[in-house]
């Protein structure tokens, strides 16, 4: 036996504990690792096949109108083949059935839907489809981070963790935003802050930056846009624009529920081609709204002053977001999101700029608007001023952009109603994502944090011997009776049952007992043992699962919950 499993059950007793340890910060820079690795391997095939026909990556207004409108529908078709060849069923992709997969299954993804994730991914950006790599990093990165887990049958608590470090991995070897990272997966997916679940996360965020910074070196994504400090001034302003993005985003929401609704019964191969036919013909026209966000950034700096063109591309963008994302294209939301923020910022500078007389502010305010329109769209308002200030590196961008992005989260809130966008797609998809207050805290420790190995087993014993057991049990002790039934084995909880040794019939009680493996949490011992409260369940390793390694009793399950606020 390898040293490294000697050592494994000591590791994962430790981590079935919700504490801050090395050991879970070490594997967090590790899952970390992995996944950056996916997201690397993601982006280099995207750039790689870009460069084919492509000038400027993301660029599509640089390749010949002969072949852009062939490249979404090529992509559409061959996105919808990888999903036939790894079953329908598995096209559940991207931010939304992650956030479902952390709160259900603990992060753990399935192979097949991070296939389509994967190849689906790369094809939909490399063609032009308006959506953002960060859906992928998301999915790709709580694949890489919770597939270690699995790999060392970690307990499924440590797993959750994990798939969290991957996430935050993922978003920051994607953009180079290691803060706005960690906070995105605090704020949208797990949607709590514990300090033993932030510092690893922490800790694969740098990772996930340094990695990124080795393969493509430290430039920030906002380096075209000029990025200027603005006076006091221009404050009663940005509360209008705040609006504005408050407005634009409940709008955008809306029509992309709208648009899956519409099409859910349509099959996924035609849902694809015609998103690529849509691409393909708007496209044609407007080659600028094409991609992910990129291209919005180069025409927002090169032409702040142009309405008709600015005005064309949010137009296009916000078109071709819809349809691509509200008609099944794997990708994400933020990407696009970002690039008609960008645009409509840069149309909204063009009013103060004409008081002031230059244009030198029109950078700040493109970056407010990817701000303002993150914040309001996705309901992530720490996460967008974060972002913001890891990418504008200018301080001065901090209280514009808390003004923005207070005011846009407020009005798409209070006065249109407006959830976020992932949220939306959940309770659509009927894919739940809430936990009860009970799960809540258990979920968080280990079985194997609360073992109990105070009990005697009995293998296949007569009544005699069962009661003279019981006789010399001392409590807390408990009492397991072994059945043998075939090549099967079945595990029974004894003890005194005053009632029945009253009417003559047999003084012993046998409680059936279910098994869990040692990777589950107190979460699955309160699903079984809940409604009678009472007994036990025993605790098995996979490998062995004849083989008990202790039992969890329901008065330990009812101690965690009234520990922790009185939730029973």
């Amino acid at each position: 036996m390898q040293r490294w499993q000697i050592w494994l059950p000591s590791l994962q007793r430790r981590l079935a504990l919700p504490q801050t340890s090395l050991q879970l910060c070490v594997l967090g820079m590790l899952g970390g690792l992995a996944a950056s690795i996916l997201i690397i391997l993601f982006r280099l095939a995207i750039i790689g096949l870009q460069s084919f026909f492509l000038d400027r990556t993301d660029d599509f207004s640089t390749v010949g109108t002969d072949i852009r409108w062939m490249l979404p529908l090529g992509a559409a078709v061959l996105i919808g083949l990888i999903a036939w060849l790894t079953g329908y069923k598995h096209y559940r992709l991207g931010i939304p059935f992650v956030i479902h997969r952390i709160k259900l299954k603990y992060g753990m993804m399935p192979t097949r839907n991070t296939l389509n994730q994967f190849f689906g991914g790369i094809l939909a950006l490399a063609g032009g489809f308006s959506v953002g790599r960060e859906g992928p990093s998301v999915h790709l990165g709580a694949y890489g981070a919770s597939t270690l887990g699995k790999y060392l049958q970690l307990p499924y608590n440590s797993i959750r963790i994990l798939a969290g470090c991957g996430i935050a991995a993922g978003i920051s070897a994607s953009f180079n935003t290691p803060l706005a990272a960690v906070i995105f997966v605090m704020e949208v997916v797990l949607r709590e802050y514990r300090v033993h679940v932030f510092i690893p996360i922490m800790l694969s965020s740098v990772v996930g930056a340094l990695v990124t910074q080795t393969v493509f070196g430290s430039g920030r994504e906002l380096a075209l846009l000029n990025i200027v400090s603005i006076s006091s001034w221009h404050i009663p302003y940005l509360v209008l624009c705040g609006i504005v993005f408050g407005a634009i985003a409940f709008v955008f929401n809306k029509n992309m529920m709208r648009l899956i609704k519409l099409f859910k019964n349509w099959p996924l191969i035609l849902r694809l081609c015609l998103a690529g036919a849509l691409t393909a013909a708007v496209g044609y026209v407007i080659p600028h709204a094409m991609g992910s966000e990129t291209g919005a950034i180069y025409y927002a700096v090169n032409a702040p002053n142009d309405v008709t063109l600015l005005l064309t591309i949010f137009v296009g963008k916000m078109l071709l977001t819809l349809f691509a994302l509200g008609l099944g294209v794997p990708g994400g939301v933020i990407g696009p999101i970002f690039g008609i923020g960008i645009v409509l910022g840069t149309l909204l500078a063009i009013i103060p700029s004409a008081i002031i007389g230059d244009n030198s502010i029109a950078g700040t305010y493109a970056v407010l608007g990817m701000a303002g329109l993150m914040a309001a769209t996705m309901h992530a308002p720490l996460a967008a001023l974060v972002a913001v200030m890891e990418l504008a590196h200018n301080p001065g961008i901090i209280v514009p952009a808390m003004v923005v992005i207070t005011t846009a989260y407020i009005t798409g809130v209070q006065f249109f109603n407006n959830k976020s966008i992932f949220l939306l797609q959940l309770d659509f998809l009927q894919m739940p994502y809430k936990l009860s207050p009970a799960d809540d805290v258990l979920q968080k420790v280990g079985v194997l944090a609360l073992l109990d190995n105070q009990y005697q087993l009995l293998d296949n014993p007569d009544e005699q011997h069962v009661l003279q057991a019981l006789d010399k049990l001392e409590p807390p002790h408990q009492l397991l009776v072994k059945r043998d039934t075939g090549a099967q084995s079945t595990f029974l909880l004894a003890s005194y049952d005053v009632q029945l040794s009253m009417t003559g019939a047999s003084a012993v009680q046998y409680l059936p007992l279910q098994g869990l493996t040692h990777q589950a949490t107190m979460a699955e011992v309160f699903a079984i043992l809940e409604d009678k409260r009472e007994g036990a369940v025993y605790i098995y390793r996979e490998e062995e699962p004849q083989q008990l390694i202790g039992i969890i009793r329901w008065d330990q399950v009812r101690s965690l919950l009234v520990k922790q606020n009185n939730l029973l």
